[in-house]
């Protein structure tokens, strides 16, 4: 048995890339934030010092020399230099370089899958590959450059196989191919998750496998705080497949209250999307005019968050709890998301107050829909408690942020940067305060 938190696999990326509005804040090799040197030669790329410019060379040698001829202001999108890089490596013998995984298994660039097929039938797909080869065209020699049959067979590995990197605040930094991970097969309902320290990815244990096999290890490949209809299409416009997990393919208790209501008479979860109109609990029957009220709340609340995409307004997420409240069940999905817009919102505002009572009621959804050993909701009782020491609150913050060492100390281990220098410089504030040290 591999005991949950154990760390099975760790990688350098075959290829990576900082995101572009990143480059003057992080180091583009190693995506430190400190000061930063520019390349000399392009001006372009930063560097936290020397040595990650060294290192960095052997990739941005050839991009240095056309990012020189870059107008000032003016970006590269980040897929293009991910493909730069990655074309320019194959081309001087990449393509022998090995991505080990499990016990002496290996594969090579050419082995991740290309659904070359799919691609070719994806309008969305090949407008974004015609539109990145001409961009290619103009940024390097062409005799560098594949033709388009075979730059559409590496553009499929690209979008198919490449992670988000993630800090340890879940913000996504760049992107990266990691030859080895990628083997790692998908479910909703995971049993391992990807971290990163720095660009180097770590995959972690979050539920003990008996019997292990690297065959069981299961990541999730998109965000899961979704309902199932949104997960699996997500899935078969990314990836190419319909999603046959557990959680999507059977009546668990993510599908019963994803879009449940709220019994009037016990407070018990009705899931009225399934067609009940009885509480399963008190057999108390939902009212034959319900429907009405019903789809009016939830038309109007996903208006409001197709409204709030890129920012969310404490006000218009108050006005939606207000109008949920009585009609859907706490722990339904859209009630979870709009607290969790709400309470994103009241940290931006430094809203504390709400923060602290959205945020004690979204843990509950958090352990939901995320499962009780997740990133975010460890990154969540970090939040909280750091909220709890604003307010001079030190032993309830103590107890919330014992509960994220708890889930950090699985997902990312002890020695991870994250837990190092935030999670225990929090802890140590907050014994010392509790205890009077």
């Amino acid at each position: 048995m591999i005991k949950c938190g154990t760390s099975i696999h760790m990688e350098k990326p075959f290829v990576h890339v900082l995101s572009s509005h990143l480059r003057n804040q992080k180091c583009d090799h190693c995506y430190a934030e400190r000061e930063l040197l520019s390349c000399s030669g392009c001006r372009y790329v930063k560097y936290c010092d020397k040595s990650c410019q060294k290192s960095a060379w052997s990739y941005h040698k050839n991009e240095c020399i056309n990012l020189r001829k870059l107008p000032s202001g003016k970006e590269v999108p980040n897929t293009a230099r991910l493909l730069l890089r990655l074309i320019t490596k194959l081309k001087k013998g990449g393509e022998q370089e090995k991505g080990n995984y499990d016990k002496n298994k290996f594969r090579f660039f050419k082995d991740l899958q290309s659904h070359y097929s799919q691609i070719k039938e994806d309008n969305k797909r090949m407008e974004h590959a015609v539109s990145l080869y001409g961009v290619l065209k103009g940024f390097m020699e062409e005799n560098n450059l594949p033709n388009f049959s075979e730059f559409t067979g590496i553009y499929g590995r690209v979008v198919v196989n490449s992670f988000n990197i993630l800090d340890g605040d879940m913000n996504n930094l760049g992107t990266g191919i990691y030859l080895g991970a990628s083997t790692i097969d998908h479910s909703c309902e995971p049993n391992a998750v990807a971290v990163f320290s720095g660009t180097s990815i770590t995959i972690r244990t979050i539920k003990d496998i008996p019997e292990f096999k690297w065959s069981k290890v299961r990541i999730c490949y998109i965000d899961s705080f979704k309902s199932t209809e949104e997960r699996r299409s997500a899935l078969l416009e990314q990836y190419y497949f319909l999603c046959d997990c557990p959680r999507c393919n059977s009546l668990t208790k993510h599908n019963v209250l994803e879009a449940s209501v709220e019994c009037q008479k016990c407070f018990s979860s009705i899931s009225y999307h399934k067609g009940e109109s009885k509480c399963p609990s008190c057999s108390w029957e939902v009212p034959v005019d319900f429907s009405k009220v019903y789809f009016e709340v939830v038309n109007f609340t996903n208006e409001q968050h197709e409204r709030m995409n890129t920012i969310a307004y404490l006000d218009a997420c108050k006005v939606c709890l207000s109008k949920q409240k009585d009609i859907l069940h706490k722990n339904s999905l859209l009630y979870v998301k709009t607290m969790d817009l709400a309470f994103e919102a009241s940290l931006q505002l430094n809203k504390w107050d709400d923060a602290l009572s959205l945020g004690d009621q979204l843990s509950d959804g958090y352990r939901i829909y995320y499962g009780n050993t997740h990133p975010v909701l460890g990154l969540h009782y970090m939040k909280l408690g750091k909220i709890l020491l604003l307010k001079n609150e030190f032993e309830k913050a103590l107890e919330t942020l014992e509960k994220a060492e708890t889930i950090i100390k699985i997902t990312h281990g002890t020695e991870h940067e994250f837990y190092r220098t935030q999670l225990y410089r929090l802890l140590f504030e907050a014994k010392s305060a509790a205890y009077g040290l």
